[in-house]
């Protein structure tokens, strides 16, 4: 059982920038693939960006070139920076973790847009 922490939320203005943190219980060098999930108020939950143990990463659309997702294996730490933030990426994030094919999820951190 891999257990997940996020934090880094909070109020932001649109046009800012939040950094979001995700610390694993198990060891970095382990967990094939970190990712960014989030789920704003009645819609359904969308993939942000998720990066493999080695690979480059993937991001949705509507965060391209405005968000980056990293990983420090020895901190068993995942980062999502956020820059250039909008209203529309009102949601909870969540961390997600996958290790041998199965999926570890985050109780969410809450970021929110608005002036």
């Amino acid at each position: 059982q891999v257990q997940l922490v996020e934090s880094g939320g909070g109020l932001v203005q649109p046009g800012g920038s939040l950094r979001l943190s995700c610390v694993a219980s198990e060891s970095g060098f382990s967990i094939d693939a970190m990712g960014w999930y989030r789920q704003a108020p009645g819609k359904e939950r969308e993939l942000v960006a998720v990066k493999k143990r080695w690979g480059s990463a993937v991001y949705a659309d509507s965060v391209k070139d405005r968000f980056t997702i990293s990983r420090d294996n020895p901190r068993n730490t995942a980062y999502l920076q956020m820059t250039s933030l909008k209203p529309e990426d009102t949601a909870v994030y969540y961390c997600d973790a996958e290790v041998r094919g199965v999926h570890y999820g985050g109780k969410g951190t809450l970021v929110t847009v608005s002036s």
